[in-house]
């Protein structure tokens, strides 16, 4: 039988609590503050391509910059949608299906003044696409080309119109773009022609290292200080071009925390005014002391990626069936996570319209995983040994420890022996986009990395096309299904949105039924705040707009 394991934190919950205090400065300042306990252990890059996965893109994207579309967040009972956001309408060619024409939002300039036209978006596709471009920048090129692979180039046609030209007709083009932040060309310019360097290339890393320390975006939010591994401080943007979303603070300071234990003990200190992922056990003292939870189900999955490369031993699907068959969801729904997690029989559930009709059923059925494991050749005196590379916190990483120690008893049941190769978050994301056949896998046959899924290339594509195997995408195990790779092809090339919405969901009944990942929990993205901050609009949504929020 499963023994839940016992949460035991609390005392050192109070402990870390009294010690906070002391530890910490306080704001001596008239202005409104918001301080935000993150997950990150490192604040996410500020240059304008944010690491740190998503949560990178919630703290030092989605503030401080603006993308040509952006996401609807100011509803809690709705799906987040893709609207206008720099741009303000495009449309496919209709005689070619691979160029794209974007209307730009006029009167926007970014922080320093300067202002936001073609030239700029130009000069943002080139810093992560076109190699011999003096903007361009490697490092950034990571997480963000593989987050919009058929992207080709970018022309101007006047000074608010831009073509956009892709390798293939995608029709998923203008949800990829939430994810090309614009920074100022500007601003750059000043640090490179000030920058030393042997050549253009170290001068050009130089100017980016600068832009990072003192950044320009358009966002409602401005860098104020930026103290790396420490802290990273947005003031609000007065003139931000959206005035529903000019913020309603005057400061906002980020804290990397990755441990929950202290993240809570600095809520409860008084310290900071919100933190991600409280700990789970905390919750009754948080709500007994008035502080507000806020959760909401995501379209953010907590899966094990599966290790497709020769001799792996997920390549048998009666043991990744057996895997998915063998984990009592609700049990740890309601023991370890306090009830923060929406059991996941697939990357979407009934009712959504990529869901499909898959007719393999992920659900516990202990017996039947069993059964599948002495199939395949496993039992009670011969264990299948696997191993996880997984990171002890993250962006959407929920209780990545205990969750996983949780698996390794569930599995052992089934006649799997779990071995956990535990690493550093950036680390673990980084190694993501290098694959299983990279040494940084350390000989892992799986990966615990959340994903999220609001749109389809997030949600199926660059796990499940063999063309997104690194160092392309995500696709990290090496899937390579002549299946998926036709079906996605099929909705890459629909766009009538009915259709699309058709050819993906057929995608997604047969990733189920392959059983394409150990499918765990969607994440609710729990939060607990301080009774003094008001406006907290908590979307169905990853991200969220901090521009509502107030303080007492």
């Amino acid at each position: 039988m499963l023994t839940k394991k016992k949460n035991t934190r609390a005392a050192w919950i109070a402990v870390l609590a009294l010690t906070t205090v002391a530890a910490w400065p306080r704001e001596a300042s008239a202005d409104t503050v918001l301080r935000i306990g993150m997950t990150a252990a490192d604040i996410p890059r500020t240059l304008g391509q944010p690491d740190q996965g998503f949560e990178g893109n919630r703290f030092t994207g989605l503030t401080m910059y603006d993308a040509l579309t952006g996401w609807d967040l100011s509803s809690a009972e709705k799906a987040s949608v893709v609207i206008p956001g720099l741009a303000t309408e495009w449309k496919v060619d209709d005689a070619d299906k691979t160029k794209w024409v974007f209307k730009l939002r006029p009167g926007v300039t970014f922080h320093d003044g300067s202002p936001f036209n073609a030239d700029a978006v130009v000069w943002n596709v080139e810093k992560v696409l076109k190699q011999d471009a003096p903007q361009f920048d490697a490092s950034q090129v990571g997480v963000t080309a593989s987050r919009m692979p058929t992207l080709a180039s970018a022309k101007k046609i006047d000074d608010m119109t831009v073509e956009l030209t892709t390798k293939e007709p995608d029709s998923f083009l203008p949800i990829n773009l939430t994810n090309l932040f614009m920074a100022s060309p500007a601003k750059w310019q000043h640090f490179y022609d000030k920058a030393e360097g042997a050549d253009a290339k170290a001068k050009s890393q130089a100017a980016w290292t600068a832009f990072a320390k003192d950044a320009a975006g358009t966002g409602p939010w401005k860098m104020a200080s930026f103290t790396p591994r420490e802290r990273l401080e947005l003031v609000k943007n007065a003139s931000y071009w959206d005035k529903a979303r000019v913020p309603k603070v005057d400061k906002m300071v980020l804290l990397p925390m990755p441990e929950a234990n202290a993240r809570t003990a600095a809520l409860l200190s008084g310290q900071v005014d919100w933190v991600e992922a409280p700990a789970p056990d905390a919750l009754p003292e948080l709500k007994q002391r008035g502080f507000k939870l806020y959760a909401n189900e995501q379209p953010h999955v907590w899966p094990w990626q599966f290790s497709r490369v020769e001799g792996s031993p997920w390549n048998d699907i009666r043991v990744r069936k057996a895997a998915n068959l063998c984990v009592d969801r609700e049990g740890l729904k309601d023991g370890l996570l306090a009830g923060l997690m929406v059991p996941a029989t697939g990357t979407f559930e009934p009712g959504h319209p990529w869901r499909g009709k898959p007719s393999f059923e992920i659900k516990y059925d202990k017996a039947a995983a069993q059964k599948l494991m002495q199939e395949a050749g496993f039992g009670p005196n011969k264990k299948l040994t696997v191993k996880t590379q997984t990171s002890a916190s993250g962006s959407g990483q929920m209780q990545p420890l205990p969750m996983n120690e949780y698996l390794q008893q569930a599995l052992a049941e089934c006649y799997f022996d779990v071995q956990l190769d535990v690493i550093e978050w950036n680390t673990l994301f980084t190694n993501w986009r290098r694959g299983a056949k990279d040494p940084s896998a350390n000989g892992s046959h799986a990966t615990n990395v959340t994903y999220a899924a609001m749109d389809p290339f997030f949600a199926l594509v660059r796990f499940l096309q063999s063309g997104m195997a690194p160092p392309v995408s995500n696709n990290w195990g090496f899937i390579n299904n002549p299946k998926f790779d036709e079906l996605v092809k099929k909705a890459r090339q629909t766009f009538d949105p009915a259709a699309r919405d058709a050819a993906l969901a057929e995608l997604h009944a047969a990733s189920v039924d392959d059983a394409a990942f150990l499918y765990v929990a969607h994440d609710v993205g729990p939060r607990a705040i301080s009774p003094k901050v008001t406006g907290v609009v908590q979307p169905k949504s990853w991200f969220i707009d901090f521009s509502l929020v107030s303080m007492k």
